[in-house]
This record gives structure tokens, C-alpha cells and sequence, in this order.
């Protein structure tokens, strides 16, 4: 395998780069010089930095690595910067603090891929070397995202922390975490207990895709308190990155109404946590009691996450229990809607105007045939047409079409088993490419604010599957949400020299396989989210 120069190897690649002659050496006597607002972004140098090295990186009023926000720099906006390294100095400034903690993770991709890991406080250096160059960089979409489903399966704090810290690296801004579904309701809710002491806990799992027979006969739980949620959010922050909680409705919430079985539409009748797969028929109910525990339950959850946006699903709701709801017919009847079915817009349409009344944006995932209300920032996941709809009514919108954002399905042309959603391959050039971008109508105030990838986690137990799903593929999505549009030998190239700082982290990614003949089960529908 070639080697590559740090600098050949900038994953996402800077807006511009020039070489220099020479190099910066990091060593004992290295010191940081900060201006006021640069703080946050020296003491992520030396979290970084310090325990892979050992070097101290003291602060120091002539410091030989500065840090700098001056308001002053035009065209950088929230998160460029601009960095130049010299044989004698590093400058690294910014208009904005979190520019600056931009350009913190350029300067870690400088380094040799050894001192990112602990394997460097193993080779006992004390010097490392920084190529000289010039780097201006600005991202060319500002939501550039992960979503993690931890209701299908939970995954702890501590995973949830690595993976915020792999986001920094690849100048991802986003983690979306998919709290509640039919399968768990992972977040507490201090007026409604039952929801994480009953919701959160199913008999067993399918051990197959949605339409199988097969549970594994396992009980499997979960459930963050609070302080680890808050402890996350504050984590993820000194780092870059926003934490967006999503709390389903109206589908998709079989595990709270089987701690409160009022909120649906037969409230007599007993349901447990599903254990299945695919979409459940279990839907909440439109009276006044469901109002007011999505008022609690968004009360408390913006009290634990300062993001601007709050995730409310909307996907996959079926309307065969209001349409059979005697309730649920006069309250559609009621609101002068011309079916039950609308009572999908009319429910997310109270819940988003909650949020948009406490300063918040509302986000839902597109469904077919159903318009969000205003206010809704959109993520279209079954198609792209839905994308230039939503921006052509005045939608934000969150480019997440499955075919190409999709981690949980296989990387190959081949079966990757029971570890694999069924549907379409997406294979690590398929992500690189993405999907073409609608144009907003000049007059209009719709826009395309980036992309995500999603992990599914039905077939993703452990933190090895986050891992292995992931990773390569999301270092194209992060090159093209930051950079754009790139070609793919210019890609590949440099994910070719940005594997083994992966390596360095002790990421477990994919590694591909000897083709087989058998492709992957085609999709028959779009998949569960």
C-alpha cells in the first residue's frame, strides 16, 4: 500500500489548499497563545492531542500555536477558518469559535495517523511534525448529520461519545438520535415514568427481517437517564456538534402505549413493547390526554436539548384506527378535516406549533402524499421528489433518501446475511455520489440545509455493528456535505490515506469482500424508520 502525505489525505477536503516548504514540529516546548473565545477550541486541542503525545501544549501569551476568533474575517461564516502553518508558527482563525474547532480536526489530520491513537504514546515520540501550508475551508452545507436509531437497539453513553468524536473528526455537525419506537422509549420522562420502566424493555427480537418468523427469545432494555443525556449533549457541544432528539408520532409509539394504554385509540386493551420489525398498526389516539403528553414530553425534552431543532417522526403512520375510532372520527369531523387520515397533519401540526410557540424548529420525515405543516424543516427518505416539493412549499429540508443515506443496508453486491437490512446496496461510491440537489425557486424560502446518513439498528446489537455500518461509507457522505460535489479518484485517493488514522481510533470498519454471485435481496417497500 502507497503511503501518503497528511496532507494528500484531508478527509473532507479543505475549499482551498496550499502546499508549503517545510514543516511546524510539535514538541515539550510547543505552547498555545488564545485570543478571547478561542479557549474552548485550545482545550479540545489538548484533549485531542495530549494523551495520544504526551505533549502538554501549555498555554502561554507567546505561544507558538495560536488561536484566534476575529469577528472581523469575511466569508467564513459560523464554521470556516482559515489555517497557516509556517516552520516557526501555526495561526488558526476564525469569525467564530466553532470554526475554530473546525480547524482543530484539520490540524489532527496534519499529523502522522499515529498520534490520533493510543498507539503513539507507545512509539515514546516526542516530536511530531506538521507539513507547512495554507488552508481556507468552509463547508458548503451546515447540516451535515448521523442519525443513530437507539430504540431498535440501545446503545450506551460511552458509544454515543465515540461516535460524536468520529463526527468531529470527519467536520460532521449533527447527531440525530432516534429515541422512541414500537421496539423502546430509550429517554425518561419524569411525569410519565411508565415510559422508560415499562417502554423501554421488550420480550425478545426478530432475529430476520420484518415478514420472518424467527425471535431470538432474548429480552432486551434499555434506557438513559437525564444526566447521561445532558452529559452527552454538553460533550457533543464542546466538540461541534448538536445532539437533535426525535420523539416519534403519531406512528411508531407501540412501546408507550404499552406503558399508557389511554393514549391510544382502545384504551382498554393491554399491548406489549414490540418485538417485531416493520411497522406497527398501533397508533396514538387524537384526544385531549394524547395533547397534553406530548406537551409534557416536549416540555422535558427541550429542557435536556438546547438544539434549535426537535425531531417529531411523522413516517409510517397507519390510519385504520382512527378511521375504526368513533373518538377519533368526531374529532376529524370536529376540526373540519375531510378524513381521519388527516389526522396525521393536524396532530404533527400541534405538536410542531408547541415547539415553534418555545423557539423551536420542528423536523419530520417526508411521507407520501402527506405534506408536513409550515414551520417543518423536511427529511425525505423514500424519495428525492419529495425534497423539491418540500422546497418548492417553502420547506428547509434534510437530504436522507434511503438509496443513498441508508447505512444498515448492505455495502456490497452480495448478502451480508442477518447483518444487513434488506433493500438496495449502497455501496461506498453510490454515497459519494448522493442525490442531486433541488434547486429552491429564487423567490422562495425553501432551502436544501445538507444531508445525513441513518443507522437503522435492527441488525446493529453492539458497537462494532455502528462501527462496521458506518465507516467507510459515512467519510463520503462528510466529504460531500462539507466540500461537495468531488470526483471520485480524488476521493478514493484520500480515504485511501485517511484509513489509517480510522485504523489508529480502533475503528472496526467494513472490509470489503471477494464478490459472489448472489445479490442483495432487492427492497420490496421503502424500510421502517
Amino acid at each position: 500500500m502507497p503511503s501518503h502525505r497528511p496532507e494528500q489525505a484531508l478527509l473532507p477536503r479543505p475549499t482551498r489548499y496550499t502546499p508549503r516548504s517545510g514543516h511546524f514540529t510539535l514538541d515539550p516546548a510547543t505552547t498555545i497563545r488564545t485570543t478571547p473565545g478561542a479557549e474552548g477550541a485550545a482545550d479540545l486541542l489538548r484533549t485531542l492531542l495530549t494523551p495520544a503525545t504526551g505533549l502538554l501544549l501549555a498555554p502561554s501569551r507567546t505561544g507558538t500555536i495560536t488561536l484566534a476568533v476575529e469577528a472581523g474575517l469575511h466569508g467564513l461564516g459560523e464554521e470556516g477558518y482559515e489555517l497557516t502553518v509556517t516552520p516557526h508558527s501555526v495561526m488558526l482563525r476564525a469569525a467564530e469559535p466553532t470554526g475554530l474547532l473546525r480547524g482543530v480536526q484539520t490540524l489532527r489530520q496534519l499529523l502522522p495517523a499515529e498520534a490520533l491513537g493510543p498507539v503513539a504514546r507507545a512509539v515514546r515520540r516526542d516530536r511530531w511534525d506538521l507539513p507547512c501550508a495554507e488552508i481556507t475551508d468552509v463547508p458548503h452545507h451546515p447540516w451535515r448529520g448521523l442519525m443513530i436509531d437507539v430504540a431498535r437497539h440501545f446503545h450506551d453513553t460511552a458509544t454515543l461519545r465515540r461516535h460524536v468524536d468520529l463526527l468531529a473528526l470527519h467536520k460532521l455537525n449533527v447527531l440525530h438520535l432516534h429515541l422512541t419506537d414500537d421496539q423502546g422509549w430509550r429517554m425518561p420522562i419524569a411525569s410519565y415514568p411508565r415510559l422508560t420502566t415499562v417502554g423501554a424493555r421488550r420480550a425478545q427480537s426478530m432475529t430476520g427481517p420484518d415478514g420472518t418468523s424467527g425471535f431470538d427469545g432474548r429480552p432486551h432494555g434499555g434506557a438513559y437517564t437525564r444526566t447521561e443525556l445532558a452529559g452527552l449533549v454538553a460533550y457533543a457541544a464542546q466538540r461541534g456538534v448538536r445532539v437533535v432528539p426525535e420523539i416519534g408520532m403519531p406512528g411508531h409509539v407501540r412501546a408507550a402505549l404499552a406503558a399508557y394504554p389511554h393514549l391510544g385509540n382502545r384504551p382498554g386493551r393491554t399491548l406489549g413493547v414490540w418485538t417485531r420489525w416493520g411497522v406497527c398498526e398501533t397508533v396514538l389516539g387524537v384526544h385531549d390526554e394524547v395533547l397534553d403528553f406530548l406537551r409534557a414530553v416536549l416540555h422535558e425534552v427541550m429542557e435536556v436539548f438546547p438544539s434549535p431543532y426537535i425531531h417529531l417522526g411523522g413516517d409510517e403512520c397507519p390510519t385504520t384506527e382512527w378511521e375504526q375510532s368513533p373518538r377519533a372520527r368526531a374529532r376529524a369531523a370536529a376540526e373540519g378535516l375531510p378524513s381521519p387520515a388527516a389526522l396525521h397533519g393536524w396532530l404533527m401540526g400541534r405538536a410542531g406549533a408547541h415547539l415553534l410557540e418555545h423557539g423551536r424548529r420542528p423536523v419530520g420525515w417526508a411521507e407520501e402524499g402527506a405534506l408536513l405543516p409550515p414551520g417543518f424543516t423536511v427529511m425525505s427518505w423514500r424519495d428525492p421528489a419529495h425534497a423539491a416539493a418540500a422546497v418548492r412549499h417553502g420547506h428547509d429540508v434534510v437530504l436522507t433518501h434511503h438509496r443513498t443515506t441508508y447505512l444498515d443496508y448492505a455495502q456490497e453486491d452480495l448478502s451480508d446475511g442477518p447483518t444487513a437490512q434488506p433493500g438496495p446496496v449502497v455501496d461506498l461510491r453510490t454515497v459519494h455520489r448522493g442525490d442531486p440537489e433541488p434547486q429552491a425557486p429564487p423567490d422562495g424560502p425553501g432551502r436544501v440545509l445538507g444531508t445525513q446518513a441513518q443507522l437503522w439498528t435492527e441488525f446493529a446489537p453492539h458497537a462494532a455493528d455502528l462501527d462496521r455500518l458506518a465507516y467507510p461509507r459515512l467519510c463520503a457522505l462528510a466529504d460531500r456535505a462539507w466540500s461537495g460535489s468531488t470526483s471520485w479518484a480524488d476521493f478514493t485517493s484520500r480515504l485511501h490515506g485517511h484509513v489509517p488514522r480510522l485504523d489508529a481510533l480502533g475503528v472496526r470498519r467494513h472490509q470489503p469482500t471477494a464478490p459472489r454471485t448472489t445479490a442483495a435481496t432487492p427492497a420490496r417497500t421503502a424500510p421502517s424508520a
